[in-house]
């Protein structure tokens, strides 16, 4: 490896912003910072749309923070390069050295440049054509090929250097985590609400998460299998708190006084009821579910206008149009899926009812909850509440 090596992060919506384009751009930086900071010494900073990351001694682990750097919600793409002089002699050398492996694998290639420094000499062509034409005499056995190549050079000509990489590889997109707020996300076992709350993180939103326990209906297992699902979360959102809520008290009381078809909506009511308020104590103004519309009896349209209906602040719901097929596809794309289908149940398979209500009447389901001290159990639920802060994969674990 080129002890010089450096990553460039190309910016996404970020370049979209308008005069509030530099707090963006500033909490992007934020962010790679924190994220990096397991993987050594870096100087990060942002200039004509990229962000420049150099590492500051031999001990930064390049490929940890290149596999980092693509988690970093507002990166749209990542490229391992190599800095030199601003000529034609430079480029060249510094391309036959650094992707000398590449060039031994290809049998085509071509260069493209860019000059975000147009004061240079030459344009992108006449700098593409004077690079290939060198490269070609130096690696005779490799034509050149400006439609189809195994092998593109990508030279970019910037302020104060050169820059010679190969492809960049995709970034996660979407807008720097913090610049959307924040939000209280419903995690659970199953394979929608850690993609909900990626999609979410995606948006720039901050989380913090609510977990729902029921022992001895629920195990320890369980509970790990959530808090592990946080922690592959926190490679794109940050460090983040899950609140770990007791659930069985409200479940044994709804099988105990309620109709059995209502169970699960009117469970879910008090879920709405507690995660609101872990959202005000945490200055969270959203809650974050995982529901997809038709998905299972609670998830029809009426079942939802049900379950919100106890609840003040807006529910988001970014799986809502999503079919099963497209969330397991994310979740194996961000890491959770392996996670998800662990064989350990959480509250929300407890107590379910035989033939739940798809069609429910709100003045119906308000009648079956009125059985029920809501206030009391919602305190005493809170009473319960612990909460436990997961961090990055890459740091050790709390």
């Amino acid at each position: 490896m080129q002890t010089n090596e450096m990553l460039l992060l190309k910016l996404g919506e970020v370049v979209l912003k308008g005069l509030n384009r530099r707090s963006f751009e500033d909490k992007l930086v934020s962010n790679v910072r924190r994220r990096l900071k397991g993987c050594g010494s870096f100087q990060v900073y942002v200039r004509q749309s990229t962000i420049y990351v150099e590492p500051q001694s031999d001990a930064c682990d390049m490929e940890a923070a290149y596999a980092a750097a693509r988690q970093v919600f507002g990166v749209a793409a990542v490229a391992r390069a190599v800095p030199c002089g601003k000529t034609v002699e430079a480029i060249v050398d510094t391309a036959q050295t650094y992707l000398a492996d590449a060039f031994a694998q290809a049998h085509s290639f071509k260069v493209e440049s860019k000059r975000a420094d147009k004061a240079f000499p030459m344009t992108s062509i006449q700098l593409s054509q004077a690079v290939g034409g060198e490269l070609a005499e130096r690696f005779p056995n490799v034509t050149v090929d400006v439609h189809h190549p195994d092998l593109t050079v990508y030279v970019e000509i910037r302020e104060t250097a050169a820059y010679v990489h190969a492809p960049s590889v995709p970034g996660a997109g979407g807008l720097p985590v913090g610049m959307g707020g924040r939000a209280v996300s419903l995690l659970s076992g199953g394979l929608d609400s850690p993609v909900s709350s990626w999609m979410m993180a995606r948006r720039g939103v901050e989380l913090e998460m609510v977990h729902f326990v029921s022992p001895p209906y629920t195990s320890q297992q369980a509970q790990d299998k959530v808090l592990e699902l946080a922690r592959l979360l926190t490679g794109y959102c940050g460090r983040m708190i899950v609140h770990i809520i007791p659930f069985t008290k409200i479940q044994e009381e709804i099988r105990r006084q309620c109709p059995e078809e209502y169970f699960t909506l009117i469970m879910r009511r008090f879920m709405m009821r507690l995660a609101q308020a872990v959202a005000k104590k945490a200055g969270a103004g959203a809650l974050v579910t995982g529901e997809s519309l038709g998905q299972v009896a609670s998830q029809t349209m009426l079942a939802l206008g049900v379950t919100e209906d106890v609840v003040s602040m807006p529910v988001l719901r970014p799986l809502i149009g999503m079919d099963k097929v497209e969330i397991i596809r994310i979740a194996r794309e961000i890491g959770t899926y392996e996670t998800s289908i662990l064989p350990y149940e959480d509250c929300c398979t407890v107590f379910t009812p035989r033939h739940p209500a798809t069609r429910p009447a709100l003045e119906d389901v308000r009648a079956a909850e009125a059985a029920l001290d809501v206030d009391a159990l919602v305190a005493e639920a809170l009473s319960g509440e612990t909460w436990i802060r997961v961090k990055i994969t890459d740091e050790p674990r709390i």
